[in-house]
């Protein structure tokens, strides 16, 4: 064998060594706990959900899934630890429609919300719930926007932040209903739900997981759910159409990524494995006690979905005249 031909072979075996070696490591994943950054407060939507899959997924790993909260600016802040972590699959995050929507706000853009991070799957969609503060005496959504319309900027909406899933549900309904009200954002969703226990906020719209036991507990009314069948959770709330108001129409939903360049290889296990515990029916149980639908599909369906929406809610926020900061 010629040098030249043994500088080669052995090149080769190096490289393959190192591929194999890789392989091995992947095969192997996890070895050691997950990071699960939730954008948002403990007892979030993103949160409970988030920690009925880690809980599942730490039990076939036999590795611990810490779930670590990093609320502010309406998910921003986690969206950014994600998308600088590193892509060795030990940090992942579980994000919603904020992930898309906090970059459409913004003049300065912070990140690409699709090309900054890679996909790795849709967990769930829940029901967005219209829900009425004190002294809100209406019975359906016809009778709130004659009384939004007779007190003209005078009736508050909250919200979990400017560009959250709740504000942007919420704008959505004052488009759609031609109403004059106000929108108050809050640091973070607890805020919001106390300011509506205690009457400062008239109604807000907001994923049902996160309120679900505010409802339960008769502290706060819920008048419609946004989607188009009614919730398995709250079966004598109706929907927004059985409400009196066809038009509006909202949902959420929370996925699982991860930082730009993760393998391909964790990206698909992490993937089969998610989709794995979503179909089991604990899981299911568990997710329609609190309001939630499980997802499923690849990750490249899930990256799509995100793809699309981003287009769709860039003509909402310009539709509704969202400001952009």
């Amino acid at each position: 064998m010629g040098k030249s031909r043994s500088i080669i072979v052995a090149a080769l075996i190096v490289v393959l060594g190192g591929a194999s070696g890789l392989a091995v490591a992947q095969n192997k994943y996890p070895t050691k706990p997950i990071r699960m950054i939730v954008p948002f407060f403990t007892g979030s939507a993103s949160d409970v959900l988030g920690r009925i899959v880690a809980s599942r997924l730490s039990e076939i790993y036999g590795q611990q899934i810490v779930i670590d909260n990093r609320p502010g600016a309406g998910g921003l802040i986690g969206s950014e630890l994600t998308r600088d972590a590193a892509p060795d699959g030990y940090t992942i995050a579980m994000v919603g429609q904020p992930h898309l929507s906090n970059v459409l706000i913004r003049e300065k853009k912070p990140y690409d919300p699709v090309r900054d991070f890679a996909a790795i799957g849709l967990v769930a969609y829940t029901h967005n719930v219209m829900v009425l503060g004190k002294g809100v005496n209406v019975k359906n959504i016809p009778e709130l926007i004659a009384l939004a319309k007779a007190n003209p900027g005078k009736l508050n909406y909250g919200s979990a932040g400017v560009g959250s899933s709740s504000h942007l549900a919420g704008a959505l309904f004052a488009s759609k209903a031609n109403i004059d009200v106000v929108h108050v954002p809050f640091r973070q969703g607890p805020d919001s739900r106390t300011a509506l226990i205690s009457g400062t906020i008239q109604y807000y719209v907001y994923p049902l997981p996160a309120i679900m036991g505010a409802i339960k507990s008769g502290q706060m009314r819920a008048l419609a759910v946004g989607g188009d069948t009614r919730a398995e959770s709250l079966p004598d709330v109706p929907t927004t159409a059985e409400a009196g108001f066809p038009a509006y129409k909202t949902q959420s939903w929370f996925g699982l990524i991860g930082p730009k360049a993760m393998p391909k290889a964790i990206i698909t296990k992490l993937n089969a494995d998610t989709v794995k515990v979503l179909q089991e029916a604990d899981t299911r149980k568990k997710f329609s006690v609190q309001g939630g639908v499980p997802g499923g599909g690849s990750a490249e369906d899930f990256a799509k979905m995100q793809r699309d929406e981003y287009t769709e809610l860039s003509a909402l926020i310009k539709q509704i005249g969202m400001k952009v900061q």
